[in-house]
């Protein structure tokens, strides 16, 4: 079952605001907050976001930075606020991820416009849930995707990398290890592919991939992995590694501001796969 609690997103479409919270009921235990970014219009693309948090925190305002670059780059954008473990652990999140992207494209028309394009994006924790998403949607048939955006996506729980032992952040200390360790049930969870997409063994059929990481990303060598296999798969991928010093993916949560140089660089990145993806999509449907 698919409704609005509050009908403001959509009580008249081709007025729809630049900002807009609402409460949306997708069947789930309880209602899903989501803020609607951007203004219904004529080959606007439709990008479903979820923030970051390592699974365990985060907010529609901790996500507004990357919500609002999409926003920026072309799209109407519902970013959801989705159950946060220890509370709600796998699978509560992925479920309320794929319920959001169906209830989505089921509105997409009267969210962003006739024959609108489907993305699903996500940072960090949000990153892996977009991940997931895009294995659901295609294990199910539905919704139909042009893209999916990851930004610095949790994709395996072994932080083992690297650029994970690179980083500043101790074993005991890491709000990635807590996060994982707050999601996962327990071990089974975590051989699951909607838990970790990092370790699934069928990425084939997937939708065209952005990925996006830095140098001084401890997510880094998961995210570029990722790519690697994503491309053995077949599946369209491009990746770009922002240069250091940026903060990522914790400076992702915080509120833009002026003279973050990457800000520009994703706002342009975003535009351009969105209408690339968009295109492959229409001339697959076609």
């Amino acid at each position: 079952m698919f409704r609005f609690l509050q009908s403001c997103c959509l009580a008249n479409p081709n007025q729809l605001p630049a900002t807009e919270d609402c409460s949306i009921d997708v069947g789930l235990p309880r209602p899903l907050g989501v803020r609607v970014y951007g203004k219904r219009r004529a080959g606007a693309a439709l990008v479903v976001h979820f923030h970051g948090g390592a699974f365990v925190s985060g907010s529609l305002d901790s996500g507004a930075t990357v919500a609002r670059l999409l926003a920026d780059a072309g799209a109407v954008v519902v970013s959801v606020d989705y159950p946060l473990a220890p509370a709600d652990p796998f699978p509560a999140a992925v479920d309320a991820a794929y319920a959001a992207l169906q209830w989505a494209w089921r509105r997409r028309a009267r969210l962003a416009g006739q024959g609108a394009a489907l993305f699903v994006a996500g940072e960090e924790a949000g990153g892996n849930l977009a991940a997931a998403a895009a294995l659901m949607a295609r294990d199910r048939l539905a919704p139909r995707l042009a893209g999916q955006i990851l930004l610095s996506p949790m994709l395996d729980p072994c932080l083992g990398t690297a650029s994970v032992r690179r980083s500043d952040q101790g074993p005991a200390a890491c709000p990635l290890a807590r996060g994982w360790c707050g999601y996962l049930r327990g071990p089974a969870a975590a051989e699951h592919p909607y838990a970790t997409p990092g370790r699934s063994t069928r990425l084939a059929g997937l939708a065209p991939a952005l990925l996006i990481t830095a140098d001084d990303d401890p997510l880094r060598d998961e995210t570029l992995a990722y790519v690697h296999r994503l491309g053995e798969a077949d599946v369209p991928v491009s990746e770009f590694v922002l240069p250091a010093p940026t903060g990522w993916p914790a400076v992702l949560q915080e509120p833009a501001s002026l003279g973050r140089p990457w800000e520009e660089e994703l706002g342009t990145r975003f535009a351009t796969f969105l209408v690339r993806a968009g295109r492959r999509e229409s001339v697959d449907l076609a």
